[in-house]
């Protein structure tokens, strides 16, 4: 979600009442030209860095590519910023997702209503608490089918895959070792991690 304010950087304000801890990350002062990024997890703001860091870019772009390369055919694959409205109280900007054609129609002009069938995030400082708990138990209550975390550090990928309504860790891929990300549910994807990771070292 976008929006311009004066200030930039207080703690995640109070949508409804919070009743979780949350970590804060001191951030330098925003550009005031720049909009101003920020999610609604569970009914509390948390604001945005305005621009990733740079590895974690590449490791976008380069997921993005892959994923493209073998699935365009069978859904749409989009990268943030990209709002997607699960409900009034869980709005997110993932890093990727990917909607199947069949379902398109939750593609709006302005933002993704509804769960993606895949969902892709890429661990950063102030993010990973969110993409671990907060973001994974909404997607998992939405359906989302398939929900990856990328470790930038690690190079590594855990792949979540929705059984019976709940994740389960399906697998845990990384660099180095041969490792190539594959999918029960979406059979076009193929992703080396050697290759990938490789990209952008």
């Amino acid at each position: 979600m976008k929006e311009r304010k004066s200030e930039v950087g207080a703690k995640p304000e109070r949508v409804k009442e919070q009743v979780e801890s949350y970590e804060y990350v001191d951030r330098p002062a925003p550009n005031p030209y720049v909009e101003e990024r920020y999610e609604i997890i569970e009914g509390v703001r948390y604001d945005l860095s305005p621009a990733p860091t740079i590895l974690h870019q590449k490791i976008a772009a380069q997921l993005y590519l892959a994923l493209h390369s073998t699935c365009h055919a069978n859904g749409t694959i989009l990268f943030s910023p990209i709002d997607v409205y699960l409900d009034e109280d869980n709005c997110f900007q993932p890093d990727l997702v990917m909607v199947l054609h069949e379902r398109e129609h939750i593609i709006t002009p302005a933002r993704i209503e509804g769960a993606p069938d895949l969902v892709v995030e890429i661990l950063s400082p102030s993010t990973s608490t969110n993409d671990k708990i907060r973001k994974k138990r909404q997607f998992e209550k939405h359906g989302v089918t398939e929900y990856w975390i990328a470790d930038p550090t690690h190079f590594t990928i855990d792949q979540f895959v929705l059984v019976n309504g709940e994740f389960v860790l399906h697998e845990s891929y990384g660099a180095g070792i041969g490792d190539v990300l594959t999918s029960e549910r979406f059979t076009c994807i193929h992703i080396e991690l050697d290759k990938l990771f490789g990209a952008v070292k």
